[in-house]
């Protein structure tokens, strides 16, 4: 279980207490957070039960970029967008800090992530990421996307060459081509927004076809609205190895999403690059995780390959026609 702060009972009934949401019933420790401490929990509030989600911080998480996150969550939850409120403490504040760490409690909102989505699935995703995009358009908070261009190519470095090529004998020219080319090619003139950057189906909940929340806003921050389409598309597209496209989902998640935002025509033309942009930008985090990661580690380091192919198939001139009729 990824629960690094550990709670009493007693404890975690003090820090419930500071929030009016009823009296503690129980505190469940969530398994799948990797990078924070989370509780799934329920409360007592006269004769209603509630759910939420306690969140600790932990040291991936800069406590200076949690105003920008939590209140990210308020403006969009304000606008109808399906993503969870942040639940302010009785002082007002939106979190509190715990032995020099954070925590925030996040409503709870039910549904399922998806390992096999349809195409219904992913046209309702593209919906739910432009309407983010567009109620974010007036948020006034402002973020750098810290795992940038920059990042990437810092982290490809520490990978170091032989680390690459100890990977796929390839990888290090495919690296270097596309750090390269990307670099001198970014897009910088097209529209930016609060963008979520990290939209793959575990960060969506579903309730059949319909989007019943997205989640896990910890990479957000403004930058290239297309980008986002772009992480999205290479997120939902393929096979979770990615060997295989999936023109489907592809046409879906596409559809959906311009059927509230259309995209300009410079837009289309820079999503062949921006998806090769955020194929690398997995494939550095996810490289620099496997050559990172102790083999003792609670945490299974993912492959980076799975986006080394992405890329690939970005890559191919052939496939780049995939955006031109969206």
């Amino acid at each position: 279980m990824a629960v690094y702060t550990r709670l009493g009972a007693e404890e975690m009934a003090r820090i419930i207490a500071a929030f009016d949401v009823g009296t503690l019933v129980s505190a469940k420790g969530i398994a799948e957070g990797v990078s924070n401490s989370n509780w799934l929990i329920e409360t007592q509030c006269f004769e209603h039960a509630r759910r939420f989600i306690l969140t600790i911080y932990e040291s991936r998480t800069e406590i200076g970029d949690l105003p920008f996150f939590l209140g990210l969550l308020d403006h969009l939850a304000a606008r109808d967008c399906p993503v969870p409120r942040t639940i302010h403490d009785r002082e007002g504040a939106s979190f509190r800090l715990y032995e020099g760490k954070a925590l925030a409690l996040i409503e709870f909102l039910p549904g399922v992530s998806v390992s096999e989505p349809t195409a219904g699935q992913a046209r309702a995703v593209g919906e739910a990421l432009a309407q983010i995009h567009l109620a974010g358009r007036d948020f006034p908070g402002e973020r750098a996307n810290g795992l940038g261009r920059t990042a990437w190519a810092q982290l490809l470095g520490d990978c170091g060459r032989d680390g690459l090529t100890a990977l796929d004998p390839g990888l290090a020219d495919l690296v270097e081509r596309e750090l390269t080319l990307i670099s001198s090619q970014w897009p910088e003139h097209l529209p930016h927004s609060v963008i979520h950057a990290d939209l793959f189906p575990d960060n969506v909940l579903m309730l059949g076809d319909k989007v019943a929340g997205l989640i896990d806003f910890y990479f957000a921050c403004v930058d290239v609205t297309a980008y986002d389409v772009a992480v999205t598309h290479a997120a939902w597209c393929f096979s979770a190895d990615g060997r295989h496209f999936l023109p489907q989902l592809s046409a879906a998640l596409l559809e959906g999403y311009q059927s509230l935002r259309p995209l300009s025509a410079e837009e289309r033309a820079a999503l062949p690059l921006l998806a090769r942009a955020a194929s690398l930008r997995f494939l550095a985090t996810r490289a620099y995780d496997w050559m990172n990661t102790p083999a003792d580690a609670l945490v299974t380091p993912k492959d980076p390959l799975a986006f080394a192919r992405r890329l690939a198939f970005y890559g191919e001139d052939c496939n780049a026609a995939l955006f031109e009729h969206v």
